[in-house]
């Protein structure tokens, strides 16, 4: 078990939850900052490569991990590229990215899924702590307006149906111990960016997890999304996005929201409406009403692609100001 040091005189410990490509985006910004990082990510995926490895090597899902690792790690930009290449030739290679055939090799080595990001975090030079969420293997469900019940996190944004919650399977799978113990030494617990219901959600239903959270002296903030995605949350609003978190694991469960206040050009809302996606409106008037103080500022960074990204330095340095207000209040009080 790590122990997370006390006193004034320490750095910050940020814990960061999700999966995805948002929390890598997140990490980028945090591991520049003077802070102690633990990442602690979603293995509910069981698509792609991912999805291949998790089946022929009874193994958690590696991309997410991989994205996280190399987010954190210090390494030259040709190793990140080796790392993110993915096969396109070769009956079974085809599809599988570097980075995760190494995971998968490291842990039939070790015999732990644990153990081989740890080597692997070793390898890389990774600037912080990686966990699972969970060591278990876990499926992600859906249960949909209508009823219907969709199983697996890949196949939930395709089936055009609006969600009325996910679940687990097995129910309450285990929690890594460590990610308890990380949690519970933190300054500050993020939760996001990243896709509500198959990034977000799988994380905090693992058991104890949301509990841990609560319980937590942290600060607790949620990164809001900056555009919709199809499948998941079509019109939804900021505190939409709260709104479906406090319908899964309790009301009153963030102290702090960040979200995006900035209009992107028409050019770009273009490109995204095709693909069935719009600006997230932060209707910061029913965050406050959750009970949410809010830090709406212009979080947009355009990448070479077009694509909207969340500014990760300007995001660092909102969460750090919470918790330095957070450790200002204490003294005070």
């Amino acid at each position: 078990m790590k122990e997370y040091p006390r006193g004034e005189s320490r750095r910050p410990h940020i814990v960061a939850i999700g999966g995805g490509t948002g929390l890598p985006v997140l990490l980028r910004g945090l591991k520049k900052a003077p802070v102690d990082i633990t990442a602690v990510v979603t293995v509910a995926d069981d698509g792609g490569s991912s999805g291949r490895l998790r089946n022929d090597m009874q193994m958690p899902p590696p991309g997410d991990v991989r994205n996280v690792l190399i987010a954190l790690a210090d390494t030259e930009p040709l190793l990140e590229q080796v790392l993110q290449h993915r096969f396109t030739n070769g009956d079974g290679l085809a599809g599988h990215a570097l980075g995760n055939l190494m995971l998968a090799a490291l842990k039939e080595i070790t015999g732990d899924f644990t153990q081989a990001i740890e080597e692997m975090s070793r390898v890389l030079a990774v600037r912080g702590q990686v966990l699972p969420a969970s060591s278990q293997d876990v499926v992600l469900l859906a249960e949909m307006t209508d009823g219907t019940i969709i199983r697996g996190e890949s196949q939930i944004p395709k089936s055009g149906k609006k969600i009325r919650r996910v679940f687990l399977h097995p129910p309450q799978p285990d929690p890594h111990d460590d990610a308890l113990d990380a949690i519970a030494g933190a300054d500050a617990i993020v939760i996001g960016p990243g896709s509500l219901y198959t990034s977000i959600l799988p994380n905090l239903l693992v058991r104890g997890m949301a509990e841990a959270i609560r319980a937590s002296s942290a600060v607790k903030l949620y990164i809001c999304n900056v555009m919709t995605q199809p499948g998941e949350t079509d019109g939804f609003t900021a505190s939409d996005h709260v709104r479906a978190i406090y319908d899964h694991v309790g009301d009153r469960f963030f102290d702090t929201v960040i979200v995006n206040n900035a209009v992107p050009p028409p050019s770009i809302r273009r490109k995204y409406a095709a693909k069935g996606a719009e600006t997230v409106l932060p209707d910061v008037d029913r965050l406050q009403k959750l009970g949410c103080h809010v830090i709406a500022d212009n979080l947009l960074l355009y990448g070479r692609d077009s694509y909207l990204r969340h500014d990760a330095d300007r995001l660092c340095r909102h969460i750090l100001e919470q918790v330095r207000d957070r450790k200002r209040r204490r003294c005070s009080g």
